[in-house]
């Protein structure tokens, strides 16, 4: 295995740099083009007026302070971000409660996994979300976190069920060869390279999660969406565009700063990483060498009984 390899990509060639290259001049090129045309149709007809103002300067006793404090502190983290913070771990433990299940060597242990994954995949979040106000009479922030999690939690299992799938069948006969237990091979062994290569997925699905956390809006839970809408219902008809190209623009910086953080756990996993390498420099380490070194990183011998 290559030191340079990457775990979101692999690295590119000559041809692929120069192509790629190419590719960014050309695209932002187009972008720039599209940007200007757009500007140049926003202003013929009209809509970059003193209705920007509402940014900026404010209006009808609001300052500019007080409407991106709005959008970005009562929006963006009471609304929007503490629904993620919350749904997020609780994702992650019940996902990989979900894909051990789907591994389990009992039969209705891994019926019901199957089954849940696959019925909660198809049921559309804001449903769950109602389900949460309608049926459990839950609260308007509990019930967003229901239809988050229940929907992302079969959705993320899927994602690691599919990786752990993907994975040579010598790493878990390497595993048990060594020793280990079927549950503490896959929590040492097959998991954590199944997040390595499933990755993009994850975070692609962390994305989707943020974003679905507007759908709440239609339950009436105030998030960024809401915020917004109450905005310019209180500006007037004028501000509408300005507000919601800010609160676009404010889900585009979050979701940037969620694939930098792609970029960096990336990094840092390429770094950690403990994979043995054979001696004579070739690419794959023999499943049993691997096991053992993924075990070793993982707590040693105190897993076996896991």
């Amino acid at each position: 295995m290559s030191d340079t390899q990457q775990v979101l990509y692999d690295v590119p060639g000559p041809k692929a740099i120069r192509r790629d290259k190419t590719l960014n001049v050309v695209f932002t090129l187009v972008v720039l083009g599209l940007i200007a045309w757009l500007v140049q149709a926003a202003w013929s007809r009209g809509v970059l007026d003193d209705r920007w103002q509402v940014l900026l300067a404010g209006d009808k006793g609001f300052s500019g302070w007080d409407v991106w404090r709005r959008l970005l502190w009562d929006g963006l983290v009471l609304g929007t971000l503490k629904a993620v913070v919350i749904a997020v771990p609780i994702v992650a433990v019940c996902a990989l409660v979900l894909t051990v299940a789907r591994q389990a060597p009992m039969r209705l242990v891994r019926w019901t996994a199957y089954g849940f994954t696959h019925v909660f995949r198809g049921i559309p979040v804001l449903l769950l979300m109602y389900f949460g106000v309608i049926a459990l009479d839950l609260s308007l922030l509990p019930s967003v976190v229901l239809g988050l999690v229940v929907y992302n939690t079969a959705v993320v299992a899927e994602i690691l069920r599919a990786g752990i799938a993907a994975l040579p069948k010598g790493q878990k006969e390497a595993g048990l060869s060594i020793g280990l237990s079927p549950l503490a091979t896959m929590l040492r062994i097959q998991l954590p390279q199944a997040v390595r290569i499933m990755l993009p997925a994850l975070i692609s699905q962390i994305v989707v999660l943020l974003k679905d956390t507007s759908l709440g809006f239609i339950i009436g839970y105030v998030e960024l969406l809401a915020v917004t809408k109450n905005l310019y219902n209180f500006f007037g008809s004028a501000s509408t565009a300005p507000l919601i190209l800010a609160s676009a623009a404010i889900y585009i910086s979050v979701n940037m700063l969620v694939a930098r953080l792609a970029t960096w756990l990336e990094g840092r996993m390429r770094r950690s990483s403990h994979v043995a390498r054979p001696a004579d420099g070739g690419d794959v380490a023999a499943p049993e060498t691997a096991a053992r070194a993924a075990y070793g990183a993982g707590g040693g011998a105190g897993a076996a009984g896991a």
